[in-house]
């Protein structure tokens, strides 16, 4: 009789062989080079590049000047400068009325923040210029983040990408009852960031104020350029910051700007103002303003905003609002005198402009500069070309026959009362 072989031994004995061989499920690496080998462990021994360092040539400034940047970066890369107030904030406000392209509806939101920068500017290589010329024509469709990111300095884009922003949902009954609106709930950081580059090009407009290519950088990484700091921007502490990427900055370095009287600074509109000139052009219009029976406001107000462009015209119209009250005030005193005011008029009329007074600071927070430009100037024009019809021969001789007929009617009217007194 045949013998039977354990099938169950043999199978136990071929799987405890296999378990115990040193097996690798990795698969089989390729044979690899010496030049290759050689690059690998040159990189992994390669110390990590160095952050940028920055000098500057001087610590202080006398409204205004130029500073001379210089430092080091790492070899072939493009260096930036982050430059900002660092102890001077204002406010910064943007109404977001255009349609949006996905929805096609209008969003009505308005942003706002009183953390913005009172100086902003990023400084990028002189050879990047034609890119900013680019930009600039545009005109005012330029866009701040897309400059940033087609330039590559949206990595030093930092400082306003913290600040906080408000946002409330707007409506024009909210804003005649003296509201901006329902505020809405904080943005994440990425919302914030974007909202942020709208909100500086609002605040400073001009894309030169935000961008320049000043910037010499030479292939061994030495870099240098000249940052200006113009005259009337705030006084204070300012820092750059030299950037190459994201994860290397330099330590900043500081220098302050400093003004003296009669130059002062104007916190609301982050701005410095030597006070001479507006003194003695408000001292000419005040006179004309009260002969023409008003504050002179109508007038300070457009020629302030066109003379200084760096006052916003939010600050340009709550600064004229009350110091019209000086020349209205010492104007009321005189032409009571001389009995000139009628009081029941002047309340009645009085009352609507109270009423005014409560719509209209709320609008201007709404609008833009272009926008108040544009209304303002069709408002004087229609002003002026309804004053100059009523000097016109053709209006003064019809004047002269409708004073004619009142003088005949108020004689007749004294006659009868004094028939009805006798």
């Amino acid at each position: 009789m045949k013998k039977k072989f354990p099938l169950f031994p043999l199978l136990a004995g071929i799987l405890t062989l296999l378990l115990t061989l040193p097996w690798d499920t990795a698969k089989a690496e390729e044979p690899v080079s010496a030049a290759t080998e050689a690059a690998v462990a040159a990189e992994q021994a390669a110390p990590p590049p160095e952050a940028p360092t920055v000098q500057i040539d001087k610590t202080t400034l006398n409204n205004g000047g130029v500073i001379k940047v210089n430092g080091r970066a790492p070899a072939g890369k493009p260096v930036y400068l982050e430059v900002w107030a660092a102890d001077r904030a204002v406010r910064a406000n943007r109404f977001d009325n255009k349609k949006d392209k996905e929805t096609g509806k209008i969003p009505y939101i308005f942003y706002l923040t009183y953390d913005m920068p009172a100086y902003y500017k990023i400084f990028i290589p002189k050879e990047m210029q034609p890119k900013l010329d680019e930009f600039k024509s545009q005109g005012k469709e330029w866009s701040f983040s897309k400059a940033l990111k087609e330039t590559g300095a949206d990595a030093a884009y930092t400082v306003p990408a913290g600040i906080n922003i408000n946002h409330y949902q707007a409506s024009l009954m909210a804003s005649i009852i003296g509201s901006r609106g329902n505020l809405l709930s904080p943005l994440d950081e990425k919302e914030n960031r974007k909202r942020s580059m709208q909100l500086v090009k609002a605040r400073f407009r001009s894309l030169d104020k935000v961008m320049g290519a000043d910037i010499d950088v030479a292939a061994d990484g030495n870099f240098s350029a000249e940052v200006k700091i113009r005259e009337g921007l705030a006084p204070g502490k300012y820092k750059i910051v030299a950037v190459v990427d994201k994860n290397l900055r330099s330590e900043p370095v500081e220098f302050e700007n400093k003004i003296s009287f009669p130059v002062i600074y104007l916190s609301n509109a982050g701005t410095s103002l030597n006070l001479m000139w507006p003194f003695l052009l408000t001292l000419a219009i005040s006179i004309f303003g009260v002969l023409m029976g008003a504050g002179g406001g109508f007038i300070l107000n457009p020629i302030l905003v066109s003379l200084f462009p760096a006052l916003p015209h939010t600050v340009v119209a709550g600064t004229v609002t009350p110091t019209v009250l000086f020349s209205q005030g010492s104007g009321i005193y005189n032409y009571s005198k001389i009995k000139f005011i009628n009081w029941k008029l002047g309340v009645s009329i009085g009352l609507a402009m109270m009423l005014g007074g409560f719509i209209g600071p709320k609008l201007t927070e709404l609008i833009t500069l272009d926008q108040f430009k544009f209304a303002f100037g069709w408002i004087l024009l229609v002003l002026a070309g309804l004053m100059f019809w009523q000097t016109t021969p053709g209006y003064l001789e019809k004047n002269k026959k409708e004073q004619a007929i009142l003088k005949e009617f108020k004689k007749r009217a004294e006659e009868t009362a004094k028939a009805k007194q006798s």
